[in-house]
């Protein structure tokens, strides 16, 4: 006998484990379907690279109930200081302009991961189904059949609800024969952890150059993590050099501001695309996370776009729940979609035109930028609007994005 949910997600990585602990207490009977057991150090979700929450993500992740556990590994980002390599363009940011703490934050996708996993261990309400892989589904009228593969073999569930949080390469989304709209930006982002001889002070530096940008994000312990944006046809060459070989090319494109840099990590390659799913839900069926989105790395706004999906979904699914009502009510989903629909493209219409626009090698274009960077700069009520788009704050915003609990 097939055993019932209300709502299984697929995917228990960051966004999908978000998901399950936001909805975890709303009365819905919730199950996670991940590829890798609890104990594996090798889950690609939970690894060693950093990710830049937002202060708006901090709102989320503490109206939530699990930032206090976050805070210990992560890194306030209280200032960000931008720049164009070569020319005379600046924008700075600050923290105390905006009367917040932080204007973000730097914690590994490992800790992250694991304040997320050991809290939802102990949720009554969700059953970790792990590790499993998902065969097959059915949508019908009232639910949906899922098939998953355990060590155990074949199992049967049905959900009312199911969410795709199974990242770029999504099972669900592809299942569905949902299209993506899909473009490269010939540049591949090489990251790496490293030291420099002076201290960052918790400013992270966004360095625009002709290849793409450059960023140093500031980590505990004084150590920086480095997103190094290349053209792909560099990457092969910047990724078989010796350390020292390498910190001296990474010194030449980010200059002295830091000092000296030193003590390189392990370096890793991501190709760059720009991702957006056709279609946000079908019926009982929602895409979040990079399932239904991926975008350059400039201004680190991946997995708060994700956190901010799961914050509109997990409104909906507890003011669904309190009434009763069908967690996997077409109408319900049509919502959900039709509120991210301006964030899901503001950010990647944001992040894709700086990534071009900065890699413009143009004379009047680079003119331009420059002007209007250091315009920026003494234009407080401006900067605080940009200052307000990449913490996460513009918009209308779900209860979690008040710093409202659900519960």
């Amino acid at each position: 006998m097939a055993q019932d949910f209300d709502l299984l997600i697929v995917g228990g990585g960051m966004v999908g484990a978000s998901l399950a602990h936001a909805v975890s207490g709303q009365g819905l009977s919730i199950g996670v379907i991940e590829a890798w057991p609890l104990e594996s150090s090798s889950q690609p979700s939970f690894d060693d690279r950093v990710i830049a929450l937002s202060w708006g993500s901090r709102v989320i992740l503490e109206a939530m109930g699990v930032w206090q556990s976050i805070q210990v590994a992560a890194e306030p980002i209280l200032g960000i200081h931008i720049s164009d390599r070569g020319h005379f363009g600046f924008t700075r940011l600050n923290h105390h302009d905006e009367g917040v703490e932080a204007l973000g934050y730097v914690v590994t996708a490992r800790a992250l991961g694991e304040a997320l996993i050991e809290d939802l261990v102990d949720r009554q309400a969700v059953e970790l189904i792990c590790p499993a892989r998902l065969k097959s589904f059915a949508v019908s009228d009232q639910e949906i059949e899922v098939c998953i593969d355990q060590d155990s073999g074949e199992k049967r569930l049905n959900t009312r609800l199911l969410v795709a949080a199974d990242g770029g390469e999504s099972q669900v989304r592809q299942f569905l024969s949902i299209g993506l709209k899909e473009k490269s930006y010939g540049q591949t982002a090489i990251i790496a952890n490293l030291r420099a001889q002076q201290a960052h002070h918790g400013v992270a530096y966004e360095r625009f150059t002709d290849s793409g940008p450059l960023a140093l994000l500031p980590m505990l312990d004084d150590r920086l993590s480095m997103v190094w944006t290349a053209r792909d046809d560099q990457v092969a060459e910047l990724m078989v050099l010796q350390d020292d070989a390498f910190l001296l090319r990474l010194q030449d494109r980010f200059g002295y501001r830091l000092g000296g840099l030193y003590e390189l990590g392990k370096r890793v390659a991501y190709p760059l695309r720009l991702r957006q799913a056709a279609e946000q839900v079908r019926p009982r069926v929602a895409l979040i996370g990079n399932a239904a989105h991926a975008i350059h790395p400039v201004t680190g706004q991946g997995f708060n776009l994700g956190l901010r999906d799961v914050a509109v979904l997990a409104d909906l699914l507890s003011s669904a729940a309190q009434r009763g009502a069908d967690p996997g009510d077409i109408g319900l989903l049509q919502e959900y979609a039709l509120w991210r629909k301006k964030d899901h493209n503001s950010v990647a219409m944001i992040t894709d035109s700086l990534a071009r626009f900065f890699a413009n090698p143009f004379g009047p274009v680079r003119l331009l930028r420059n002007m209007g960077m250091v315009g920026l700069d003494v234009a407080p009520s401006m900067k605080h609007l940009v200052a307000r788009q990449f913490m996460g704050l513009n918009g209308r915003l779900p209860r979690l994005a008040r710093g409202v609990s659900l519960d």
